[in-house]
C-alpha cells in the first residue's frame, strides 16, 4: 500500500463543510461540559454545616431584641398619635372654658402611656446592643466558612476546565500526528478537534484572566500580549515544519534540497552551493538523493 504524502493532499469543499460541522457539534458538548463544571463542584464539595446550639441561640436573641424594639416602636408611635389627640382635646376645653376633669385624666393617662413606650422602646435598643456582638461573630465566622468553600469550588472548577482543555489540545495533537502518518485524508477532522480546543482555551482564558484583570484598564495589553506570543508560537511551528518539508519539495522538483538551485549535472555535488545532492544510502550504501523520502534503491527511509 502506498501512503500519498501530506503535500499532495487537497482536501475538498465537502471535506472542510463536514469539519466546520463537527465543529460545530463538538463546541456544542465542550461548551455544555465547560458550563457543566459548576455543578459537579456544587455537588463535590458541599455547603458548610450550620451554625451550632450555641451560635444559633445567639442569633435567635439578637432577632427577638429586633422584634422587640420594632413592636416597642410601633407602641411609641400610637402612644404619640393618642397624646397629641388627647392633648388637643384637653387644650381646646380650656380655650372654651368647659369643664376639663375628664379630658385632663385621659391627657394625663395618655402622656404615661407614652412615657413608658419611650422607656421600652429604650430598653429594646439595650437588648439589641447587647445581642449584636455575638450574633455579629457568628455570622462573620458563617461567612468565613461560605467563602472557604466558595474558594473550594472555584478551585476545583478551575483545575478541572484546565485539565479539559488540556486534554483537548493533546488529543487534538496527537490524533493530528497519527492521521498524518496512517490516514492524511482525515486530516480535516484533527483539525476540528484542534480548532474546538484552541477556542475553548481563548475562552478559558478570557473566563479567568477577567477575574483578576480589568478588561476596560489593561484588556488591549493583554490581547497584544498575547497574540504576540500566540503569532511567535505559530511561526516557530511554521518554519520547523518547512525545514522538514522544504527538502522534500525540492527534490521532488529536481532542486537543490538546501539552496533550490536546479540540479542539471549528474555530479554528487550543488552546482550552485557546492553540497552533496547525492550521497550513500544509510542501508543499503546506494547513491541516493540527500532529502529524497526514501531510497530509490532499497525503499528503506
Amino acid at each position: 500500500m502506498t501512503t500519498v504524502d501530506i503535500e499532495e493532499i487537497q482536501s475538498t469543499r465537502s471535506e472542510k463543510l463536514l469539519a466546520v460541522v463537527l465543529m460545530v457539534f463538538l463546541l456544542i458538548g465542550t461548551v455544555w461540559t465547560y458550563v457543566k463544571v459548576d455543578d459537579y463542584a456544587r455537588e463535590a464539595i458541599h455547603d458548610p454545616p450550620p451554625p451550632s446550639a450555641t451560635d444559633q441561640a445567639a442569633r435567635d436573641r439578637l432577632l427577638r431584641a429586633r422584634q422587640h424594639y420594632s413592636r416597642a416602636g410601633g407602641e411609641k408611635r400610637r402612644a404619640l398619635e393618642t397624646l397629641n389627640v388627647r392633648r388637643e382635646q384637653y387644650r381646646t376645653a380650656l380655650d372654651a372654658g368647659k369643664s376639663a376633669g375628664d379630658l385632663e385624666r385621659r391627657y394625663r393617662s395618655a402622656q404615661a402611656a407614652y412615657d413608658a413606650a419611650v422607656r421600652e422602646q429604650q430598653r429594646a435598643l439595650v437588648e439589641v446592643t447587647a445581642a449584636k456582638p455575638a450574633a455579629a461573630e457568628v455570622s462573620r465566622k458563617q461567612s468565613e466558612r461560605f467563602e472557604a468553600v466558595h474558594r473550594k469550588r472555584e478551585l476545583l472548577a478551575f483545575g478541572v476546565r484546565l485539565t479539559f482543555i488540556l486534554v483537548l489540545l493533546v488529543l487534538g495533537f496527537w490524533l493530528l500526528a497519527r492521521l498524518r502518518r496512517r490516514a492524511p485524508r482525515y486530516l480535516p477532522l484533527a483539525s476540528a478537534l484542534l480548532g474546538t480546543a484552541a477556542l475553548m482555551a481563548v475562552v478559558f482564558a478570557g473566563d479567568y484572566v477577567t477575574d483578576y484583570i480589568d478588561p476596560l484598564d489593561l484588556g488591549p495589553l493583554v490581547l497584544s500580549l498575547f497574540g504576540i506570543a500566540a503569532t511567535v508560537a505559530a511561526f516557530v511551528a511554521l518554519q520547523r515544519y518547512l525545514a522538514r518539508r522544504i527538502p522534500v519539495r525540492r527534490v521532488r522538483k529536481g532542486e537543490c534540497p538546501f539552496c533550490g538551485f536546479p540540479v542539471r549535472g549528474s555530479g554528487p555535488h550543488c552546482e550552485n552551493c557546492g553540497r552533496e545532492v547525492v550521497a550513500a544510502c544509510a542501508s543499503c550504501e546506494k547513491p541516493r538523493r540527500v532529502g529524497s523520502p526514501r531510497c530509490a534503491t532499497c525503499g528503506n527511509v
